[in-house]
């Protein structure tokens, strides 16, 4: 009895699914990423000192011109440079004034170490069965791009600008 409770609980977490994930979102509330079938998700680690953060602006405008089919949401981290040291209040109130971001923004998050996410390791573990470059977080503002089944399509690195034709011509596939 015992070894089948094992079992099911590790088919549980191995059988995990974008649309299994209720995360924290910055302002208090929930980000259930169940409601997003049917639309293209794109998932940036976010950060409000460091030298991509005007990336902000981009995301805000793709957003914008794709929100029919896209939801973009931001995880705020510190995971380098301890460029993200606000609280969530801080960094919501930066996102709305600084760049007047509208797209779910979800709690102060770890994208990569012993307390990663549970969603990011999911993420990696994804880039790494499909042979996405890179299979780490390497810095912030790395793009994963989630297809209208909640399927890994494209891992985009940091330095790639959110309105890149690399990023559209993904979004538009």
């Amino acid at each position: 009895m015992f070894r089948l409770a094992i079992l099911s609980i590790m088919m549980l977490f191995a059988s995990s699914h974008l649309y299994d994930f209720k995360v924290d979102a910055v302002d208090g509330g929930k980000i259930d990423f169940s409601k997003y079938k049917g639309k293209k998700v794109l998932i940036v680690n976010t950060a409000s000192l460091c030298g991509n953060t005007p990336q902000y602006e981009g995301l805000e405008k793709l957003y914008k011109k794709y929100q029919d089919k896209l939801v973009i949401v931001g995880f705020p981290a510190n995971n380098f440079g301890s460029q993200e040291p606000g609280s969530n209040k801080e960094i919501q109130e930066f996102c709305t004034k600084k760049y007047a971001v509208t797209f779910p923004m979800a709690a102060k998050i770890s994208v990569k170490g012993t307390d990663i996410h549970p969603l990011y390791k999911w993420l990696l573990d994804e880039s790494k069965a499909k042979h996405f470059e890179p299979t780490e977080v390497t810095w912030n503002f790395q793009k994963y791009l989630l297809d209208e089944k909640g399927n890994l399509v494209a891992v985009f690195s940091p330095k790639t600008q959110p309105e890149s034709a690399e990023v559209i011509a993904a979004i538009e596939k």
